[in-house]
C-alpha cells in the first residue's frame, strides 16, 4: 500500500472513531458483554439503557381496576395488557456487591429469604406494575427450590434465574424444574436462553466496580417476548406432565388472591420493624420505618436505605409480613438450605402501623399461599407491595 494510501486510511480510521465515540456518549449508552451457556464471553455491544415507554395512561383514566396479586388499583389499559400475561418470578440476588438492584421497586410481591452462607435472595414477582414500561430487572442470579415452591403457588408464572443449585438431594433446584415440567416452557433460565435476553453489564451501577456474578441484567419486555415465542401467554400451552397432557387454560383460573382492605384504614403507632437472618451478617439486618403519611414502610438493610437503581428512590412496600417456618441446613458442601414451605406456620403481619399476629398456610406445592388471623378467617392486606421475609422460628423481630 502506497505511504498516501496509509496517511488516507488513517485519517479515515481516526475520524470514524470520533464519530462513534461522540454518538455512544450523546445515547448514554452502557457496555454490555454477553456469554455462552458455558459463560464464555462472545461479543461485546453497545445498547441504549432507558426504559421503554409501553403505554400512555390519560391522568383522567379512572385507577378501579384490582390488580389480582396485591391488589393494587390500576387503569383498564393497564388492566388490558396484563390479561394477555402471565407474572413474572425473577430471582434477585442481594450481596452487598450487588446492590443497589434494579426493579425491586415495581414488583407486585417479593419474597425474601436465605440462599447460602446466610445470604439472602429475592424473587420479585412482577405483573401488574410493569404494564407502563419495560423495567430493568438486575442482578439476576440463581434458583433454589423453596422460591420455585412459593413461585408454584402463583398457578404456573414464567420463572425467571441464572443456573440453579443442582446437587443430588432435596436441594436441587434444577432437577425439580424438570420434575415438575417445567423446563423449556414456563422455566426461563439464562443457560439456555441467553443473549440478548440475558445481557452482562459490568456498568449497571456507575462507578462501582462489578465482579461478573453480579451484573446479570434483563428486562420485563425481553423475557414476556420469550414467553410469548413459546406460546406462553396467559394461556397454559398444551404440553406433557409425565404421562398427562394438560394445559389451555388462563394462569387465573382457579387462582383466589388475597382480600384487601377498602375504606380508609385506622393507623397503629408502630413505627420501627427490625430482624436479622441466619447467622446475624449485619449485611442483611433489616429495618422498616412506617411513614403514616404515606401509609408505608421504608426499607433499609445492612444500614443504608435500600434504594432501587432504576429511579433512585427508597424501596417502600404496603405491607410487610414476617412468615416463620423449618430451616434445615447447611445439607452440603454448598451450604445450600431448606426451608418449610407446606402445612402452617405463624406469622407477623405489618400494615397499616400495625402488627397482627398471623397464621400462614399452603396445603401443598402448588396451593396459594393464605393468611388468616386468629379466628382464622382470610386475613384482608392494604393495597399495594407486599413483602415476605422467611425466616427461622427462632428468629426474633423487634417491633
Amino acid at each position: 500500500m502506497s505511504k498516501k494510501s496509509l496517511i488516507l486510511a488513517f485519517i479515515f480510521y481516526v475520524a470514524s472513531a470520533l464519530v462513534s465515540f461522540g454518538a455512544f456518549s450523546v445515547l448514554g449508552t452502557t457496555q454490555i458483554l454477553s456469554l455462552t451457556d458455558s459463560g464464555d464471553e462472545i461479543e461485546a455491544s453497545d445498547e441504549e439503557t432507558d426504559l421503554g415507554q409501553l403505554l400512555q395512561i390519560s391522568p383522567q383514566e379512572l385507577r378501579d381496576q384490582a390488580c389480582p396479586l396485591n391488589g393494587q388499583l390500576y387503569s383498564l389499559t393497564e388492566k388490558s395488557a396484563w390479561e394477555k400475561r402471565r407474572p413474572l418470578a425473577v430471582m434477585i440476588e442481594n450481596t452487598p456487591d450487588a446492590r443497589p438492584q434494579s426493579g425491586l421497586s415495581d414488583a407486585d410481591i417479593v419474597f425474601e429469604a436465605v440462599a447460602e452462607y446466610g445470604i439472602t435472595r429475592f424473587m420479585g414477582i412482577f405483573y401488574c406494575d410493569v404494564q407502563v414500561a419495560d423495567t430493568t430487572l438486575a442482578p439476576i442470579r440463581s434458583a433454589r427450590s423453596y422460591y420455585i415452591d412459593w413461585a408454584s403457588g402463583f398457578n404456573l408464572p414464567l420463572y425467571v434465574h441464572v443456573g440453579g443449585a443442582n446437587l443430588p438431594g432435596p436441594t436441587d433446584a434444577l432437577g425439580q424444574l424438570g420434575q415438575y415440567g417445567w423446563n423449556g416452557q414456563n422455566d426461563i433460565n439464562q443457560f439456555s436462553v441467553g443473549f440478548p435476553t440475558f445481557v452482562r453489564d459490568y456498568n449497571r451501577v456507575p462507578g462501582k466496580e462489578i465482579d461478573t456474578e453480579h451484573t446479570m441484567v434483563t428486562t420485563t419486555e425481553k423475557l414476556w417476548t420469550v414467553a410469548a415465542k413459546r406460546l406462553w401467554t396467559n394461556l397454559t400451552p398444551a404440553r406433557n406432565v409425565g404421562k398427562t397432557v394438560t394445559g389451555g387454560k388462563d394462569w387465573k383460573e382457579g387462582y383466589i388472591g388475597w382480600a384487601f382492605d377498602d375504606g380508609q384504614a385506622s393507623k397503629g403507632a408502630i413505627s420501627a420493624i427490625s430482624y436479622s437472618f441466619m447467622g446475624q451478617d449485619p449485611n442483611y439486618a433489616v429495618q422498616w420505618a412506617y411513614d403514616a403519611a404515606s401509609n408505608g414502610y421504608q426499607r433499609s438493610q445492612g444500614g443504608a436505605l435500600h434504594t432501587d437503581l432504576n429511579d433512585d428512590k427508597q424501596v417502600v412496600a404496603k405491607n410487610v409480613i414476617v412468615l416463620q417456618t423449618s430451616e434445615k441446613g447447611p445439607l452440603n458442601e454448598a451450604k445450600h438450605l431448606l426451608y418449610g414451605t407446606t402445612g402452617t406456620g405463624k406469622a407477623l403481619v405489618f400494615k397499616n402501623g400495625e402488627a397482627i399476629p398471623a397464621t400462614w398456610s399452603k396445603k401443598d406445592r402448588t396451593a396459594e399461599l393464605l393468611f388468616t388471623d386468629s379466628k382464622g378467617k382470610a386475613l384482608s392486606l392494604t393495597r399495594g407491595l407486599t413483602w415476605i421475609s422467611v425466616l427461622s422460628t427462632t428468629a426474633t423481630v423487634t417491633y
